[in-house]
């Protein structure tokens, strides 16, 4: 790249604000300068976004004497520090509701929201926006190997019970036979791991 090419002379920048022109207008803010304002001095605790404008040598004298924490004592200054480490929000032990009757009289809700729809911060089981949770599932059976595979060749889960089973059994069986199929035996090995699936349930005493 040539930095010295007569293309780089075309190049014009908009500018993004106003504000560079506003600083080249503003006038030094510190009493009977009349300088260009061109640097920002913030104005301290309370007024955050807020700046003063002033010239070189008063912005410098300015930034010298700073001090945020002008007019606090040591103990403010501590509990300033502490919840700036959280961003100055407030903070309440766990299983606290805030937002619920347990409240304590005088205590301010919280200013901020957060989504639990399963309840698990909630020691009441009490999801957000007083949403009750959905109940436990029941245990499962626990099944053997041989069982589950079973189960699955026949298309049923680990909670079937032996009417499903029985009722499984023949809608496959009428589905699969040759006779149902009008002589084709194309799906006899399909029907053979279906009955042998059958027997293993079977054996199992869940049918």
């Amino acid at each position: 790249m040539d930095l010295n090419s007569r293309l780089f002379d075309s190049i014009r920048i908009k500018p993004s604000c106003d504000e560079p022109k506003a600083a080249a207008e503003a006038t030094c803010e510190a009493e009977g300068c009349t300088a260009p304002g061109l640097y920002r001095a913030p104005k301290g605790r309370r007024a955050e976004g807020q700046y003063w404008r002033f010239c070189m040598d008063h912005v410098r004298a300015y930034n010298a004497s700073y001090n945020y924490f002008d007019g606090m004592n040591d103990a403010a200054v501590q509990a300033y520090q502490k919840d700036a480490l959280i961003g100055h929000r407030p903070t309440w032990a766990m299983g606290v509701n805030r937002t619920g009757p347990s409240k304590p009289e005088g205590e301010a809700a919280r200013d901020w929201a957060y989504v639990d729809p399963l309840g698990i911060l909630r020691a009441n089981g009490v999801g957000d926006k007083g949403r009750r949770t959905r109940p436990e599932e029941p245990e499962r059976p626990k099944r053997s190997g041989a069982v589950r595979k079973a189960l699955d060749v026949m298309g049923l889960d680990e909670a079937a019970d032996s009417a499903a089973i029985k009722a499984q059994y023949k809608t496959l069986v009428k589905r699969f036979h040759p006779d149902a199929n009008g002589g084709d035996r194309s799906f006899e090995d399909r029907l053979r791991d279906i009955i042998r699936a059958h027997d293993v349930l079977r054996a199992a005493g869940l049918c």
